[in-house]
């Protein structure tokens, strides 16, 4: 296979992944690391690489529209990055240190959590709860657009929370998924944030973390020019075309679909890390 149309065929396979990303909400990075390593037989910490690039793409061009809309939580965002940020150059570190084979059967186990997030379905928090005396002291707490105006919320369980952005952020770091999906579990679940401000605090965050963690890639030399530039740019125009096609999608099939294709991943991705043929 030549260069080119080596380039094309990555340039597709991450249009594909930045496309049921967007719809999912779990970023493209959960399929693109095992589509390269699996089909193409890429070096895992080049695919790595190569999707913390294309995570910092797709979180820059998306979350400045969430910014201007009014759903993003600029002041938590900033405050959970210090977590998040530490534990991304420490899951950069070691990465560089432990066998492939042991980070594919971490990446298989979180693709499987990832498949079984996917198919869970999503409400909108509206209950206020009572504020938090840590999150009042921080001035967390704030509003967000709804049909009927301005609603507030209180953030709870900074403390927890916090915590589990320090553990997304090494799982960013070590897999170069963005981990977007287990920051917004924390904030959804643990912090009891309204779902849309979960998911819009986690994509302006995603970004920071994975600029943390690609700095330590680019200086072991593991973020290759010739991989890069076709994975951002198909994940990039991939997760564009999937944010807009989201409204009148059968989200509820793509989803099904999604979470099939990464269980397969997952499996193959256990499996070979076991015998050793990463």
């Amino acid at each position: 296979m030549n260069t080119l149309n080596f380039s094309l065929l990555v340039w597709f396979g991450s249009l594909g992944a930045g496309f049921l990303g967007a719809l999912t909400g779990l970023g493209g990075g959960v399929v693109l690391v095992p589509f390269l390593t699996v089909v193409f037989g890429v070096d895992i910490h080049y695919a790595i690489g190569a999707s913390l690039v294309s995570v910092i793409a797709t979180s820059s061009g998306a979350a400045s529209a969430y910014v201007k809309e009014g759903y993003t939580n600029l002041r938590l965002g900033m405050f959970l990055e210090m977590a998040t940020t530490f534990g991304a150059i420490a899951g950069a570190i070691v990465a560089a240190k432990i066998s492939t084979g042991t980070i594919a059967v971490v990446f298989g186990i979180v693709l499987l959590y990832s498949a079984y997030l996917s198919r869970q379905p999503h409400s909108e928090n509206t209950v206020i709860l009572p504020p938090d005396p840590l999150a009042t002291r921080l001035n967390l707490n704030s509003t967000y657009p709804t049909k009927t105006g301005e609603e507030s919320y209180n953030v709870r369980g900074v403390p927890l929370g916090f915590g589990l952005m320090f553990v997304a952020g090494i799982l960013s770091g070590l897999l170069g998924i963005g981990s977007g999906a287990f920051k917004v579990l924390a904030m959804d679940q643990v912090m009891h944030i309204p779902f849309k401000v979960s998911t819009t605090t986690s994509n302006f965050m995603i970004g920071v973390t994975a600029a943390a963690s690609a700095g330590i890639y680019l200086s072991r030399g593991y973020i290759d020019p010739g991989l890069t530039m076709p994975v951002m740019l198909g994940v990039l125009f991939g997760a564009v075309l999937g944010a807009r096609l989201l409204i009148g999608a059968k989200v509820t099939l793509l989803r099904n679909i999604f979470s099939g294709v990464i269980l397969v991943l997952a499996l193959e991705m256990i499996y070979k890390g076991l015998t050793g043929r990463l």
